[in-house]
């Protein structure tokens, strides 16, 4: 290949959005214990992060501003959050649950525990 079509490359990947750039806490994760995974979003259901964004009930956040918590398998995002005809920032924790398969996410005075779905399930 010459340099032309490296360049090309290049910025074909930069400007392909989305593709093969899964992030760390990526999924489909239940609300509750007895959450319909395929309900992404509704009451009674399921939240989904994906290429930097949460998905949760009425809201979408994009999660901006990714900061590595040191020693730990957490990030803290900048959430810029849209819902209900409203949009606001907040900032949140994001984090793996080191025994079983899902994350912690924490907001300023509040902490949830979310378990990820199977694939089969949504």
């Amino acid at each position: 290949m010459n340099r032309k079509h490296y360049l090309t490359l290049a910025v074909f990947c930069l400007l392909t959005p989305g593709h093969g750039h899964a992030g760390p806490y990526d999924g489909v994760y239940k609300q509750t214990a007895n959450a319909e995974c395929s309900l992404v979003g509704a009451d009674g259901g399921s939240l989904k992060i994906a290429e930097s964004i949460f998905y949760g009930v009425e809201v979408e956040c994009r999660m901006t501003n990714p900061v590595d918590i040191n020693d730990m398998d957490a990030t803290i995002y900048t959430m810029e959050c849209s819902g209900e005809g409203q949009t606001w920032t907040e900032r949140a924790i994001m984090m793996i649950d080191a025994q079983d398969p899902g994350i912690y996410m924490i907001w300023d005075g509040y902490a949830f525990r979310y378990d990820l779905c199977e694939e089969g399930e949504y």
